[in-house]
């Protein structure tokens, strides 16, 4: 039971009560936000200007939580959404897609009116890059194993809990990995595999990763498992290369710890070869399990043009490409370049970006594994100099000493690429004591959902 000074004496708020509100905006997640008794009200799936009855699941002392109980008017945008599951990763499914396009726009700029870097009122936000067909896309899918009462499932968890949804179908995934994990599980029962118990922490196989190549249409299976005994291997990996021929890949990731994260620090081949490849225009990336690669190849390639216009790199400029991954953006933008070099922690998806640069015999590459804001000031030291600058990094944004070195250092060129637009803001707060924001470029990665990837030129200030 919460009461707060702004609300009108005797109005008391709580869990379970329900109450009409107009819904104003959209938030950074998604979500229908609007206000009862002057306060801020969170509504998954209400949309701007629809007027809701709706149910509070948790007051909080300055803002309440609400699900959505019925539509009393509904606004023009709504859509029947194809998918009918209560998971992440379909969070706007019943907005129309050009408004999702415009949507991801506005929380960009939601951030960047939170934090306030530099200028950022007059920052030219382009219009979001989409997709014609936006459904289909992810080539990847981590989907948890659990033993139920009646079978195997497969899947996400339901949105803030941790009760695992079977997804025998989702529409954002391509369908391959879909068949893949369905043809998997009945396999695992056949052979009497056992599943993990995350109560008893007990039993062998944890989680399915499958990755697709819409270059090949060939793909990796990843079995994370606790431990590295596998009884019965022999005649589940016969069967499996008998069913799923387009399986051409399977490998075995050990994750021992009691953790949600998914993957453990050891990985093994199990059959077949330990890479798959994918294209991007005329280049073509040996994936290895571990390896970042964006789950939307075609709308990658739409980034990264973006990325190679803003940096407009010339013959004589180097590039350093920091959470270079497999190195797929220096690669990408720097084919004509002096000399491109990269690092990241993962030390497999670096082997991977060294056999890439080999492969395409690109012009003096140079990867390794560790942090950029290590390695760059060692290079440096070593006598290397940059031109120019390009960083992908993770939800979490740039570290604080990288853009303590990046702005050290200040390459002439700066392109900020990111998938977290208040990381994104907060960060920009101190790259703009240096530089400018000459505009931002939201892609659609990820349709459906409320994530949002831009590209950010930045140009130093004279």
């Amino acid at each position: 039971m919460v009461q707060t000074k702004k609300q009108a004496p005797g109005v008391i708020l709580k869990k379970g009560q329900k109450f009409v509100v107009t819904i104003k905006r959209l938030g950074i997640n998604g979500e229908g936000i609007g206000y009862y008794k002057k306060k801020i009200v969170f509504i998954p799936k209400a949309l701007p200007g629809e007027v809701v009855l709706a149910q509070i699941v948790q007051a909080r002392p300055k803002y309440l939580e609400a699900r959505l109980l019925k539509i009393k008017k509904k606004s023009p945008d709504r859509v029947e959404p194809v998918d009918k599951y209560d998971v992440g990763g379909i969070e706007l499914e019943h907005l129309a897609y050009p408004e999702q396009l415009k949507f991801k726009q506005d929380v960009i700029a939601q951030a960047l009116a939170k934090f306030r870097p530099k200028g950022y009122q007059t920052y030219p936000i382009l219009e979001t890059l989409g997709m014609e067909e936006p459904y289909h896309y992810r080539n990847k899918a981590q989907f948890q194993v659990r033993q139920t009462k009646t079978g195997l499932i497969a899947g996400l968890y339901k949105a803030n809990s941790h009760q695992l949804v079977d997804l025998p179908t989702f529409e954002t995934q391509r369908p391959l990995t879909l068949k893949i994990i369905r043809q998997v599980l009945s396999l695992l029962e056949k052979w009497h595999i056992s599943i993990y118990d995350e109560q008893k922490h007990t039993g062998l196989v944890r989680t399915l990763v499958v990755r697709e190549s819409f270059a090949t249409g060939k793909a990796q299976l990843v079995l994370v498992t606790t431990s590295k005994k596998f009884p019965q291997k022999n005649g589940f990996l016969t069967d499996l290369k008998q069913l799923l021929p387009e399986v051409i890949s399977v490998m075995q990731n050990i994750n021992p710890k009691k953790t949600s994260l998914i993957w453990g620090e050891e990985t093994f081949l199990l059959a077949g070869q330990e890479t798959i490849t994918e294209t991007l225009g005329p280049l073509s990336f040996e994936l290895s399990a571990r390896a970042f690669f964006q789950m939307n190849p075609p709308q990658t390639k739409v980034l990264y043009d973006e990325v190679k216009k803003a940096l407009d790199l010339t013959a004589n400029e180097t590039l350093v490409d920091a959470y270079c991954g497999v190195g797929t953006i220096g690669a990408y933008v720097g084919q004509n370049a002096k000399e491109v070099r990269g690092m990241d922690v993962i030390s497999e998806a670096v082997a991977d970006a060294q056999k890439n640069a080999q492969k395409y015999g690109l012009p003096r590459t140079r990867y390794e594994v560790g942090q950029a804001e290590d390695i760059l000031p060692k290079w440096i030291a070593e006598g290397f100099s940059f031109d120019a600058l390009v960083v992908d990094p993770p939800r979490t944004g740039l570290d604080k000493k990288l853009i303590q070195t990046i702005l050290h250092y200040a390459p002439a060129k700066f392109v900020y690429v990111s998938c977290n637009p208040s990381t994104l803001a907060r960060d920009l707060v101190d790259l703009t004591k240096v530089y400018d924001v000459e505009y931002i470029r939201s892609v659609d990665m990820f349709p459906q959902t409320a994530r949002v990837e831009c590209v950010v030129k930045l140009v130093k200030r004279r």
